[in-house]
């Protein structure tokens, strides 16, 4: 038999790696000539770029960029020379994190720093970018990365702008960079389907949480559908038909416009990360797990991902979980065709994590039994 174990992590106590290593043991105690392919995933969330380097391999390189209000800081991203691929996190640079309480303020702050990583990465050799763009601290559209990545923005008297916020309604044209970016392929991890501006947009759903006030957002607001109709018709391009672009404050729009992105869920993105699709195949279970199977597992989640992957080439999947608010019914209505809480009548939190790796093991034996009765 070929089991391949897919998890996420189960946050706080179990790392994805960890989980493989705990159902390998199991299958191959039970049994011992099957084959196993250990895979472990993530949805684009914390941990991600621990999964990313188990596939990309390379290591994790440093540069000076500008942090969200534009002020120097040492950052890292991941970087593999013999692939020539970068996996970069916005939120390294231009995250929400990086700003204390009284430093939040969308109309100011830029995501220049991010595309610098994305510059020093193509600088030193990168063909291939994987970026997530979760946690950002900015609403500037993507002008920030752009300027980082040789565009140049002007106001209606020729002036070079700052790339913030805003500044977005004063653009009246986009000077492209000199030296082209083609040839280089940029995915963008994005779990959202917001588009670039309205009720819905980057400035109304999002702005509040980064700083802006009740008139401030309507400002933003207006100055993305300003800057989206720049980049129509001098780009040619519609972002408010793209779903995703009012993610990370107009970036997920400002990666498709400037960078030829395409935008992926993260799990997505993890999964070719893992050539995924590849690996499965021939496989007569699939193993996965997280933290909690909920009605939002089918929502960009990782066990959501390795069920689209499974139906594809009908392969059944057991997924062990730490808490389940799913009935029997549902989890099955989902795809899934075992489910096991491994916590279940455990109800001290503290004690449900510290025994996870003893309890999913247990789990997974019962599991197995079950299947050579």
């Amino acid at each position: 038999m070929k089991f391949v174990i897919a998890p996420d992590k189960f946050k706080g106590s179990l790392t994805g790696a960890e989980f493989c290593t705990i159902v390998e043991k199991a299958v191959s105690e039970r049994f011992p000539r099957s084959e196993i392919v250990k895979v472990p995933l993530a949805d684009g969330g914390d941990g991600t770029i621990q999964v990313a380097e188990q596939y990309l391999g390379g290591e994790i390189v440093g540069c000076t960029v500008s942090d969200p209000l534009f002020r120097p800081m040492e950052c890292n991203y991941l970087f593999s020379g013999k692939k020539e691929t970068a996996f970069i996190e916005m939120a390294e640079a231009s995250g929400h994190r990086l700003l204390g309480a009284h430093e939040l303020n969308c109309m100011l702050t830029t995501t220049l720093g991010t595309g610098e990583l994305v510059a020093d990465a193509i600088q030193k050799g990168a063909k291939h970018i994987f970026l997530g763009i979760g946690g950002s601290a900015t609403n500037d559209g993507g002008m920030g990365m752009a300027q980082a990545l040789g565009y140049t923005f002007l106001d209606k008297d020729g002036k070079v702008l700052s790339p913030i916020g805003k500044n977005l309604a004063k653009v009246v044209a986009i000077v492209p960079p000199k030296k082209s970016l083609s040839g280089i392929s940029v995915k963008v991890a994005c779990d959202v389907d917001n588009p670039f501006y309205g009720e819905n947009g980057a400035a109304k759903v999002y702005a509040k949480q980064k700083g802006a006030s009740a008139s401030e957002i309507e400002e933003l607001d207006d100055g993305l559908r300003h800057f989206a109709s720049i980049v129509r018709s001098q780009m040619g391009i519609d972002l408010q038909k793209i779903p995703g672009a009012g993610a990370a404050g107009g970036l997920g729009g400002g990666a498709v416009a400037f960078l030829n992105a395409e935008l992926l869920s993260g799990i997505d993105l993890v999964k070719e990360m893992a050539a995924f699709e590849a690996k499965i195949k021939d496989a007569d279970w699939i193993i996965t797990g997280e933290g909690k199977l909920d009605d939002q597992t089918l929502s960009g989640k990782t066990i959501g991902g390795v069920i689209a992957s499974a139906q594809k080439q009908h392969i059944p999947v057991a997924a062990f979980c730490g808490a389940v608010a799913l009935s029997e019914n549902e989890a099955k209505k989902m795809g899934l065709t075992h489910v096991s809480e491994v916590s279940k009548g455990i109800a001290d939190l503290n004690v449900a994590m510290a025994m996870a790796g003893e309890n999913l093991y247990r789990a997974v034996e019962e599991f197995l039994n079950a299947l050579e009765t």
